[in-house]
């Protein structure tokens, strides 16, 4: 679960919710790692409290703070048992300077792979990515040279991930990434949403699914067809990003991230024309009926088909609202 950051704590608390409920539940024992965090436990204290409220049965902090730490037997036992491991926002580059490439990195890896959940909202959404952002400006044009790029812990593959996306206008700096390194998909979520990303299978092979859920949006770059002078751009001057294919995901969308392309909604059907086609279906079960018996009028048919176009609605002054 790829969190934007600034996600709901207090009010339906939809992404974090969810986050819960894949862990397990009422049986979710969740590990949160704080580390990319200048706050002390305060911060642990606080999505204790979220989690549990949600209904989580145990919440435990796993704090490195050095890579030394991230070698600690103790903390790399302590991911074993758990059923959901969430990273805090903070510094991203502190996370992945502590935790990438060391045990507790790899136990994290390891749990993911055998099926516990991984979440991370700000920093802890960057880090979830082969390559991550690890700081650069704002702005909406692509500039040469206006952000930097950290390897990430590699949960999803050949990407690069952005968060605060929209608030904090950051498509310049993705732009900048993935016209650099074109086989990187970019993704940037925005603030109190999340990017889900499951294993489905699709036609019978096995894809990755990215889903989207919360109050923003998921926009995703794919730079498989660019043209760009990435190469040749002289120190922060404007990028040429052409043929950059752009998918704004809103909450229900679905992306499969292994083709990349958008996966179409099912249609949902309106309820009131639903309920009418299913009142039309009874009558005409019942006039089917009553024709095969053969004791039925043409009156008394008349009169039912008359039942079935009945206005619905009138007025005293006359007038026949449909």
């Amino acid at each position: 679960m790829i969190i934007g950051g600034a996600e709901d704590k207090l009010g339906k608390r939809a992404v974090l919710g969810e986050f819960v409920a894949a862990s397990g539940g009422s049986e979710a024992r969740i590990a949160v790692i704080p580390t990319a965090s200048s706050l002390g436990s305060e911060v642990v204290e606080l999505y204790d409290a979220v989690f549990r409220k949600l209904g989580a049965a145990e919440v435990i902090a796993v704090r490195p703070e050095t890579r030394a730490d991230a070698h600690d037997e103790n903390l790399v036992e302590q991911l074993a048992k758990a059923t959901g491991i969430f990273m805090t926002g903070g510094n991203q580059l502190k996370l992945s300077s502590v935790v990438a490439g060391t045990p507790l990195g790899d136990a994290i890896v390891e749990a993911h792979r055998t099926g516990v959940v991984v979440g991370g909202t700000s920093a802890g959404a960057s880090i979830q990515s082969s390559h991550m952002v690890a700081f650069g400006v704002g702005g909406a044009t692509p500039k040469q040279r206006m952000t930097q790029v950290a390897g990430g812990l590699g949960l999803l593959q050949s990407s690069v991930i952005d968060q605060h996306f929209d608030q904090r206008n950051r498509y310049g700096r993705l732009l900048m990434i993935v016209a650099q390194s074109p086989s990187l998909l970019g993704i940037g979520v925005d603030e109190d949403t999340a990017a889900v990303v499951e294993d489905t299978l699709v036609d019978g092979e096995e894809h990755e699914v990215l889903r989207v859920i919360g109050k923003g949006s998921v926009t995703v770059m794919d730079p498989s067809r660019i043209v760009t002078n990435a190469h040749e751009a002289k120190r922060s001057s404007p990028l040429l990003a052409s043929g950059v294919v752009l998918h704004v995901l809103p909450g229900g969308s679905a992306f499969d991230l292994t083709t990349r392309s958008l996966i179409p909604a099912a249609a949902v059907p309106d309820a009131a024309e639903a309920a009418e086609m299913a009142e039309a279906g009874r009558d005409l079960r019942q006039m089917a009926r009553d024709i095969a018996a053969g004791d039925v009028s043409p009156t008394t048919l008349r009169r039912r088909l008359a039942r079935g176009r009945k206005p619905h609605d009138s007025h005293s002054d006359g007038t026949i609202h449909e």
